[in-house]
């Protein structure tokens, strides 16, 4: 999310070598050329395109994005523990259950069955907040699953060793080089996915995004400004060939546009899911397969990199061709990214606050091959945008029937991304702050939700799990404090009083993970179950470590 505010500013060459050699030493520099490199003989670094995904934020002075709103990591920064980007706030909602486990390869090793949901067969309204009909598109953009992998260029900047525990931050040592990976799934209904959120009007699809940090220390130190958040990003394919180079330095369009090799699934669809540590000629890289039980249909990105993945130079933003790896062998509690808000690792999340619908958009924006508008008008905006609550606009917008100039189906509902100037929903009047998630395992005026089954890892459960979101940091209507807590408030101040929660209920004779506004199982308090900010939570609401006893008994 952006807004108004400082930034940490720096001269590139400058100020961030000499953050990393005060820190680090030459030991951090020689990171860079001996872990989990391609290849012993280290190609010549790729100088960045024009447009790319050197900052998945969008913020890069020296490229344009390949797209606006991309999904993010959400960085721990030095203001109060918010991050801040060429004066703006970055800043996401994203509540997660966390799954622990200290078996060895449950940290790189994660299966996870689920069957997708259903959306109601009307067509979204946008008259009775907290009771229209209501898609996925507008509740979550990007539900996922996540994992860490080694990456020495990205913060904090050190040697990582692949799948070890090694890596994890303990003591005066901030932990290895880590990058954050996202298994992303995108909802049916808003397309185009290049310049919105949906693959097509019918079919959910996934992509691995992966993300690094190009700051010194846990983000809190130097970065380089011209490509703080890099983004490597590939559909899930059934040929695993992504459509287009995946690399923060030359992705283009058809990075983000699906071909006739993405994996499309049919809403309902039972499916597999799998990140692990593949072996591939030469070395090891992290696979995500997935494969649809209902219609048989798989698919697998590899991110690779003779499948064109690399990682950053956080002095030039060159590229480097790259192997990304798990960095961890196991999910303990201290295992984690270290720069993110909150203790994520093992996760499966809901990222919300990205959508409003609208009676009617204003503000044309001219100039771009695509026509949007800046302002939302209807119900759910009962507040005028400003700059000083950090949410200018609600771009980019649409209207309903919008084609895209005939790159897609017509757009189900007018409504509004909010990931343009904002990037999320500050002031929590969109969608995701109602109660219009599901409340019943079958759709009709709400979405069905997800089933998510126990993940597992070499056919063992996780035995523990934790709650977390980091809409603490999104909260400056409270003024909450993310090292105190004082201020930091559940559900977020908004005018729908209300925030999704996890349910963990038996259905169809199988144990699994429901969320939204579910009550048919157990709800571990709803809202409470997220916890407090508190000193030892890295800015996050996060709730306690509970043992994972099963549907119908005790915990």
């Amino acid at each position: 999310m952006r807004g108004s505010g400082k930034v940490h500013r720096l001269t590139v060459t400058a100020a961030l070598a000499v953050g990393v050699v005060a820190a680090l030493g030459a030991q951090a520099l020689a990171a860079t050329a001996t872990t989990s490199t391609a290849s012993a003989g280290r190609p010549a670094a790729v100088q960045p395109r024009a447009v790319g995904g050197l900052d998945c934020n969008g913020l890069s002075p020296i490229q344009r994005p390949v797209k606006n709103g991309f999904m993010c990591a959400d960085p721990r920064g030095p203001y109060g523990g918010r991050f801040y980007e060429n004066g703006h706030y970055i800043g996401h909602d994203e509540p997660s259950v966390r799954f622990l486990s200290g078996r060895r390869g449950s940290g790189s090793n994660v299966t996870m069955a689920e069957t997708l949901p259903r959306d109601p067969f009307a067509k979204p309204t946008v008259s009775h907040p907290g009771n229209d009909n209501t898609h996925w598109f507008e509740l979550s953009i990007a539900p996922w699953l996540s994992i860490t992998v080694c990456d020495p260029n990205s913060a904090p900047l050190a040697p990582c060793k692949p799948r070890s525990d090694s890596n994890a931050p303990r003591g005066n040592f901030q932990g290895g080089g880590a990058a954050f990976v996202e298994l992303q799934f995108y909802p049916p209904g808003f397309a185009p996915f290049s310049d919105s959120i949906s693959c097509d009007n019918t079919h959910w699809c996934s992509a691995l995004n992966i993300d690094s940090l190009e700051c010194t220390g846990d983000g809190s130190g130097p970065c380089n400004n011209n490509c703080v958040e890099p983004v490597n990003f590939g559909f899930i394919q059934t040929n695993g060939v992504p459509t287009g180079p995946p690399s923060p330095q030359l992705s283009n369009l058809a990075t983000v546009t699906p071909n006739s090799r993405t994996l499309l699934m049919n809403p309902g669809d039972k499916i597999t899911v799998r990140m692990f540590d593949a072996k591939i000629p030469g070395g090891h890289a992290l696979e995500a397969r997935e494969t649809d039980l209902t219609t048989g249909k798989s698919g697998f990105m590899i991110a690779s990199a003779a499948n064109g993945f690399m990682n950053t130079s956080p002095f030039s933003c060159k590229g480097h061709p790259f192997n990304f790896q798990p960095e961890y062998s196991t999910a303990r509690a201290q295992n984690i990214i270290p720069w993110g808000i909150g203790p994520y690792m093992i996760n499966s999340q809901f990222e919300i606050g990205h959508f409003e619908p609208c009676t009617f958009v204003q503000g044309k924006v001219s100039g771009v091959k695509d026509t949007t508008f800046t302002t939302c008008r209807g119900p759910y905006e009962k507040t005028k945008d400003t700059s000083a609550a950090f949410e200018p606009d609600d771009s980019p917008c649409y209207r309903a029937g919008d084609t895209h100039g005939g790159t897609a189906p017509p757009n189900l509902v007018t409504g509004c991304d909010v990931f343009d100037d904002a990037i999320g929903d500050l002031d929590y009047d969109g969608s995701g702050y109602y109660p219009d998630w599901p409340d019943s395992t079958t759709a009709s005026k709400f979405p069905s939700p997800f089933l998510q089954h126990e993940p597992t890892s070499g056919g063992h459960p996780y035995p523990r799990f934790q709650f977390m979101t980091d809409a603490s940091a999104t909260e400056f209507n409270t003024k909450c404090n993310l090292t105190t807590g004082h201020g930091c408030v559940m559900p977020p101040k908004g005018p729908g009083h209300f925030y999704p929660f996890w349910t963990q209920a038996k259905v169809g004779g199988s144990c699994v993970w429901e969320f939204g506004n579910m009550t048919n199982g157990k709800d571990y308090g709803r809202d409470a179950q997220y916890g407090t900010v508190r000193p030892t939570t890295m800015g996050a609401f996060v709730g306690p470590i509970l043992r994972d006893r099963g549907c119908g008994r005790g915990h």
